[in-house]
């Protein structure tokens, strides 16, 4: 018996070891969430479905537009133009996708993170100054570099990041992201704008803010002024 377990055991770790090499990591997310069912009927893939091949057309894989400006009249002074696998159907499972964005004098495009993709920034035209933040285990360290045109930034994926239009004109970039649906979390509106409201309890005491100012904050996040 002790000879069959001490065989039994050795098996056991050469299919571990087997199966590491086989399988590393998860595949990557692209949606937010995609929770298993049991109901076939109801079923969401981690993606899109594919067409069927032989209905594929060049238009799949095309679109225009990018050399309009987006309006920046808005509360931050910017506007993201998105190039996804919403926009491109062909950009399905090719993990790539495109931003214009445009920067009123001033304006910037808010802490955010793209929790499935890497971006890579080029800037075209003003003056930016960008930047990303490392996680707690690297002690949050501030990357940042004034960009001029034809100047490059990568933002790691995860990264909370920013640009800020710190030129007197207009400023335009555009980024490539490592991901065909990268989404993006704007840090202060997924804070103080959640749907429902976080408790402003919890936030005045991880802020270190007084709770009126979080009942401030969240109002006004929450009708998006």
């Amino acid at each position: 018996m002790e000879g069959f377990l001490r065989f039994l055991v050795a098996k056991v770790i050469l299919l571990a070891l087997a199966s590491s090499f086989v399988s590393c990591y998860d595949p990557s997310p692209l949606q937010d969430f995609c929770v298993a069912v049991d109901d076939v009927n109801g079923v969401f893939v981690n993606g899109k479905f594919c067409k069927d091949p032989k209905y594929v057309k060049a238009e799949d894989f095309f679109t225009s537009g990018l050399n309009i400006a987006g309006v920046t009249m808005n509360r931050v002074g910017s506007n993201v133009t998105n190039v996804n696998v919403d926009k491109i159907p062909g950009l399905n499972t090719l993990g790539v996708s495109l931003v214009r964005i445009d920067f009123a004098p001033g304006g910037q495009n808010p802490p955010h993170t793209h929790p499935r993709a890497t971006e890579i920034l080029v800037l075209v035209e003003g003056t930016l100054l960008v930047g990303f933040v490392s996680s707690n285990q690297d002690n949050n360290r501030l990357f940042s570099k004034v960009l001029y045109p034809g100047d490059v930034f990568v933002f790691p994926i995860g990264m909370i990041h920013f640009q800020v239009n710190v030129g007197r004109t207009n400023a335009v970039a555009f980024a490539g992201l490592g991901s065909q649906n990268p989404g993006t979390i704007t840090i202060a509106d997924a804070v103080f704008g959640s749907k429902p409201l976080i408790m402003p309890e919890i936030l005045a005491k991880a802020f270190q803010l007084d709770v009126n100012v979080v009942r401030f904050l969240e109002a006004r996040f929450s009708s998006k002024f």
